[in-house]
């Protein structure tokens, strides 16, 4: 599948990044924790240069926490710092302001020789589309700051928020970037909703992830689908079959495979089919 996706607003996204740059302490982008690598803009790092960055794998509560931990030791190894959170549990949320003043340590410890003290320490907040940039801030400051969605493009402008423990947050929109050089990393961004729907053919989208499950999750298949001895099957075979479990069939026997792409991606991206991770380190 060729996916690409990048409209204007996200050209005005990366503009705003690097106009606001000057006005912020340190940098905290989220990657969803199912795709660590995939989620990543290979923008972010042109963009941040020299700022303080910390890196956050959000969803790890659907992610599979094995392979998450992994990630873990393997930003670490490139020698940056990540936490895997969750903005709907508020899991580890609340590391995140003692690791931003960690990685900010030198500069404030300078700021208090020169008499600055107690200054609001200001974080620029990015991610791709889809990757619950919202729903971080909104549980981090505790109250509803951005508009939420389940869509991409939901934040179309930046926001300063004023968080709790002396830190102001500034939200960006989610940018994705203009080619993805990888066509796997747009198949995983696009199985998990960071690309628009609109713009890809569903039915062969749910026959790429459901080549991944039998390979990789076959069991989540069993147990929610009912679907057995399907080893040998390929995407669209896969899809007759999940849809024939499901019951979707139409006038004259035939399977409505789009009804059963629909119902499988909707249910991916609610965490039904259990803990999934896409890629491994």
């Amino acid at each position: 599948m060729n996916i690409q996706w990048f409209p204007g607003h996200m050209t005005k996204a990366i503009r705003m990044m690097e106009d606001n740059l000057k006005l912020i302490d340190i940098v905290v982008e989220l990657v969803d924790a199912r795709l660590p690598l995939s989620s990543r803009n290979p923008k972010v790092d042109e963009l941040v240069g020299n700022k303080p960055h910390l890196i956050l794998l959000n969803k790890a509560d659907i992610a599979d926490s094995a392979i998450t931990a992994a990630w873990e030791k393997f930003f670490e190894s490139k020698g940056i710092m990540a936490a895997a959170v969750s903005s709907t549990s508020g899991k580890n949320l609340n590391f995140v302001f003692d690791k931003c003043k960690q990685l900010l340590s030198s500069k404030i410890e300078k700021e208090k020789e020169k008499g600055i003290v107690n200054r609001s320490i200001k974080i620029m907040v990015c991610g791709v589309p889809n990757v619950g940039k919202s729903s971080f801030i909104n549980k981090l400051s505790g109250k509803k700051s951005a508009i939420t969605g389940d869509r991409p493009g939901v934040t179309k402008g930046k926001q300063w928020i004023r968080l709790k423990n002396n830190f102001e947050l500034l939200d960006t929109p989610g940018i994705l970037w203009p080619k993805f050089d990888d066509e796997a990393v747009g198949l995983r961004l696009a199985f998990t909703g960071a690309v628009k729907d609109e713009i890809m053919d569903i039915e062969e989208l749910a026959c790429h992830l459901l080549a991944f499950f039998r390979d990789n999750y076959p069991a989540s298949l069993a147990e929610r689908y009912k679907m057995t001895d399907f080893e040998g099957m390929e995407g669209y075979e896969l899809l007759e079959y999940l849809g024939k479990k499901r019951g979707f069939v139409v006038s004259g026997g035939e399977i409505d495979t789009e009804r059963a792409a629909h119902i499988l991606l909707d249910e991916f991206r609610a965490a039904k089919l259990g803990n999934i991770t896409l890629e491994k380190p």
